[in-house]
């Protein structure tokens, strides 16, 4: 796993200021990936103003069983609040959920940017129970 940091002129994000969405992609520009075949996820840091791209982590295959697998890209995404994806097992959804992320998977291929419309605009409007949990725990 490695992560490529997108650096900012000058800006620096405080925690509790954005809400930190990992979406699972092969191609930077769409939800398009299951989660446990998952090379990369671009990471965006989102709130009522808008979002930017913050980072993109790239996962490595190398380890031998599948929790191991799991917890490797679980473990790269730490952090996140929300994770979006093509599919997700039953295993990989309840690790994801005991640390802490809320998985959701989408039918067919999405773009990553309507995506983060659409969470803008929860933020600014009346965002269901799950939003408001991660808006209080993140001060979104």
């Amino acid at each position: 796993m490695f992560r490529i940091k997108i650096l900012r002129d000058g800006e620096n994000r405080k925690k509790g200021e954005v809400m930190r969405v990992a979406f699972a992609t092969k191609d930077m520009k769409n939800i398009n990936e299951h989660f446990g075949w998952a090379k990369q996820f671009a990471i965006y840091d989102i709130n009522k103003d808008g979002f930017e791209l913050s980072e993109i982590v790239k996962t490595q295959e190398d380890k031998e069983g599948e929790i191991e697998k799991i917890m490797s890209k679980v473990n790269a995404l730490e952090g996140v609040s929300i994770l979006y994806c093509e599919a997700i097992g039953p295993t990989a959804a309840a690790k994801v959920i005991h640390n802490k992320i809320h998985p959701i998977k989408i039918s067919e291929p999405k773009s990553i940017e309507d995506a983060a419309k659409e969470l803008v605009v929860m933020l600014n409007g009346n965002p269901p129970p799950w939003i408001k949990r991660i808006i209080a725990k993140e001060g979104v």
